[in-house]
């Protein structure tokens, strides 16, 4: 039995933040019904074609669910949303500013339906406030949040190379359900969520936020390496490959300098004295670091940091994920079905003893339309009727 097993999740849907929210809630065991436009979907589907054909983005994050088409601008297409609500634990949407309420959708509306329903909405800014009408895209929002303005070179902001705005959304929305469907526990009725993916990003930001507190200077932007610890970041070995390092605290500074750089002498020097001081004086020490590190190929480096107890990483290009050495070790692999065959599959990060995820296929657009209709009663002449009006 998995944790999910039993909760029906209805959802409207695009792009990244609502649909890794609730392929989450998939993995659990959670049944997710995605709700998409006849003839297009999703637009996510559309933004490349990467897996065979398939967008890159769509099979990672819609995998389990399954899709049933309909026009939500004529009225039999709302009856058969309200009939799959009736039945409904969760209802997600991350639909433009104001659809949802224009559609009779919102919280208000349904809570008077349905009372046990969860319902989550998923917007650029939140439902309230003068930004409430903004669209919102993953990259508009790191720029909002200043998370544009503390990545990147002293010379050039940089975006993140993922969707971490709408991861963020993604994963506060799948947590805040989880929280409310154990409310509902308690009390029988359902709640409201409102997630911004401003305000995902700007909690996220928390850092830098506080380290500008009462007015201090923002922290300087120094590309791959931490922007207020040093050394903690990459540095090249005389081969001409690269490694990351970091270092915590006064004893692995210690420890650094006498079995790593073999320079004991460098402990006692005040300009070192501290991380503060450290992160002062980084491009004299750099130059330290890296004539130490001329000499030596990037193993030997590797194996005096592991030694030394010394956090250290390599830098890797993002296809040498797919045969990751740890990844092997760990089975983390496995396969799901799509519509154009089988392709591989990372496992979800939390691992459980009590119960498998659930792991099943990506779906095709309206693939399960006819199912959950004949689920919920209509018969094949009415289907028939639906295709042709184009409702489905």
């Amino acid at each position: 039995m998995r944790p999910l097993d039993g909760i029906k999740v209805v959802t409207f849907e695009h792009a990244i933040a609502a649909p890794f929210c609730t392929r989450q809630l998939a993995d659990l065991g959670a049944r997710v019904i995605k709700i998409e436009r006849p003839g297009t979907g999703d637009f996510a589907r559309q933004y490349d074609e990467r897996v065979h054909g398939l967008s890159s983005h769509f099979v990672w994050v819609n995998r389990s669910k399954e899709s049933l088409t309909l026009d939500l601008k004529q009225a039999e297409a709302m009856q058969i949303v309200h009939a799959l609500l009736a039945g409904a634990d969760v209802f997600v949407q991350n639909l433009a500013p104001g659809a949802s309420r224009r559609l009779g959708l919102d919280y208000a509306s349904l809570s008077q339906r349905y009372e046990r329903l969860v319902v989550c909405d998923i917007s650029g800014y939140g439902l309230d406030g003068p930004y409430r009408n903004k669209k919102a895209y993953d990259l508009l929002i790191q720029s909002e949040s200043g998370f544009l303005n503390a990545t990147g070179t002293a010379h050039e902001p940089a975006k993140a190379g993922c969707s971490i705005a709408d991861i963020s959304a993604g994963m506060h929305a799948y947590s805040s359900i989880l929280a409310a469907l154990l409310q509902r526990a308690r009390t029988g009725k359902g709640t409201h969520i409102d997630i911004s993916m401003f305000e995902s990003m700007v909690e996220w930001m928390s850092h830098p936020l506080y380290y500008t507190y009462g007015g201090q200077a923002a922290p300087q932007r120094h590309g791959a390496s931490h922007a207020t610890i040093y050394p903690y970041g990459p540095f090249a070995a005389g081969d001409g490959k690269s490694l990351m390092l970091g270092l915590q605290n006064e004893r692995e500074w210690e420890v650094f300098c006498r079995m790593v750089i073999q320079r004991p002498e460098l402990f006692q020097d005040p300009r070192f004295s501290s991380n503060s001081r450290r992160h002062e004086n980084r491009r004299l020490l750099e130059q330290i670091i890296l004539e130490s590190f001329s000499v030596l190929k990037v193993e030997q480096i590797v194996e005096r940091l592991d030694a030394a107890g010394i956090a250290n990483a390599h830098m890797r290009d993002v296809s040498e994920l797919w045969n990751h050495p740890q990844l092997g070790a760990r089975e983390r692999w496995t396969q799901v079905s799509t519509p154009v065959g089988p392709i591989p599959a990372l496992l979800p990060a939390g691992m459980t003893a009590a119960s498998q995820p659930r792991m099943d296929p990506v779906p095709g657009l309206g693939e399960h339309t006819q199912a959950i209709l004949r689920e919920l009663g209509y018969g094949d002449a009415q289907i028939e009727a639906l295709q042709r009006r184009r409702t489905i």
